[in-house]
């Protein structure tokens, strides 16, 4: 890699921009390089001198720093659970430390916080374990009965309106055509009938429906749904957040009910959250093209926009996909995101309880966190910033200045 391109890329990371594949590709380099890597010495030094907590340290204190910074990230993989070599963060302010967050594979940013320059090596205590979730689901078929899906054998599970509901060996559910001939709506007599997909806090699954279109259910979110497609739409009703890629057919619009408002499609793929602890029902167009009705309203949208519903004045707005769908594809991705609507997520995720003590700062994270991490090193990378701290006791976590 040219020495200008590792610095564009250290520069975006430290402004909270980089994006995922351009993260991994720092990742990768900074892994495999040198202690004595002309190129990444020279790149990390014209980035951090342009931080104002990183002029205050001395030059042996910044070869101290960069020393440990790169050589955790090279060693990471190495390293047991009986080594403390994960608390060796300098903390000389946010920006400065944010390079060293990439040892555990996250980082995260405050644009808010000022922080005097530190210097220190603290010993952490072994953290509560909390593992994070996983593909978790309650079926519910349209006579009542359930079945829980992370338990449930791979194979068939049942049998409805001509329609076979199976669990494959990937872990997602699937509705398809079980007779022989591979029927069709208009061959098939009985009236509709709906199963309803329930995901927990901690758990999330894929839905494949009998039309071909693919559902992605993240943490305690529900989709109510007919076990086969007839008559002239597609209609499917959700509450939480879910992902859909939705089978094309012009002759079939696919849609959405949530609260207060319909998404209609032809076939594309977008993103809706709706759950009901935030501000406002979030839908975002990935490609294609969607149809908004809200109330009396009408919208809209291209690719790459996102549909914020309010009473006094809805919105259309420019979204970042790639952060609205981290979810689905197995991470977290913040940018400039206050502690509260993080800790939200996070304790679908993680199935935790969060409270709050004490007058919480109004600042902006950033981070990019494999979904798969235990929630204290999320926890443990934040509290660097000096902005928050955390308290775990069980599955409760409190957060404090």
């Amino acid at each position: 890699m040219s020495r200008k391109k590792l610095e564009e890329l250290l520069g975006l990371f430290v402004d909270g921009k980089i994006s995922r594949s351009e993260y991994e590709q720092l990742f990768d380099y900074i892994r495999s390089a040198s202690d004595e890597d002309a190129a990444l010495n020279h790149a990390a030094d014209n980035v951090f001198r342009n931080i104002k907590s990183y002029e205050g340290l001395s030059t042996d204190e910044k070869e101290l720093l960069y020393k440990n910074i790169i050589g955790s990230i090279q060693t990471e993989e190495d390293i047991s659970d009986e080594r403390p070599v994960r608390s060796l963060w300098y903390q000389i302010g946010i920006a400065a430390s944010i390079l060293a967050f990439l040892a555990a594979g996250l980082f995260f940013y405050s644009n808010q916080t000022q922080v005097e320059p530190v210097l220190s090596v603290k010993k952490v205590e072994k953290p509560t374990v909390i593992e994070p979730g996983g593909n978790k689901a309650v079926l519910t078929l349209s006579d009542g009965s359930k079945i829980i899906l992370d338990n449930a054998k791979n194979g068939v599970l049942a049998k409805q309106a001509g329609v076979s509901i199976q669990k494959t060996s990937d872990g997602e559910l699937l509705y398809a055509f079980s007779n022989a001939e591979g029927g069709t709506a208009g061959q098939i007599t009985e009236g509709i009938i709906y199963n309803k997909i329930e995901t927990p806090l901690g758990g999330k699954y894929q839905i494949n429906l009998p039309d071909g279109s693919k559902v992605w259910l993240n943490s305690a979110s529900s989709l109510r749904f007919p076990a086969l497609f007839s008559g002239d739409t597609r209609e499917v009703e959700l509450n939480g957040e879910a992902f859909f890629d939705v089978a094309k057919n012009k002759n079939k619009p696919f849609k959405v009910i949530t609260k207060d408002q319909i998404v209609e499609v032809l076939g594309t793929q977008f993103n809706i959250n709706s759950y009901g602890d935030e501000e406002a029902i979030k839908t975002t167009l990935i490609e294609g093209s969607v149809k908004i009705i809200y109330k009396d309203k009408v919208v809209l949208l291209s690719p790459g926009q996102q549909f914020q519903p309010n009473e006094l004045k809805p919105k259309v707005i420019e979204a970042d996909t790639e952060e609205v769908t981290a979810w689905k594809n197995g991470y977290f991705l913040f940018k400039n995101e206050d502690i509260r609507s993080i800790m939200r997520k996070l304790s679908r995720w993680y199935n935790v309880e969060v409270s709050y003590v004490g007058e919480i700062p109004e600042v902006g994270f950033g981070g990019n966190i494999s979904a798969s991490k235990d929630i204290s090193e999320v926890l443990a990378v934040l509290q660097l910033t000096n902005a928050v701290h955390f308290k775990i006791e069980g599955r409760r976590i409190t957060v404090m200045r």
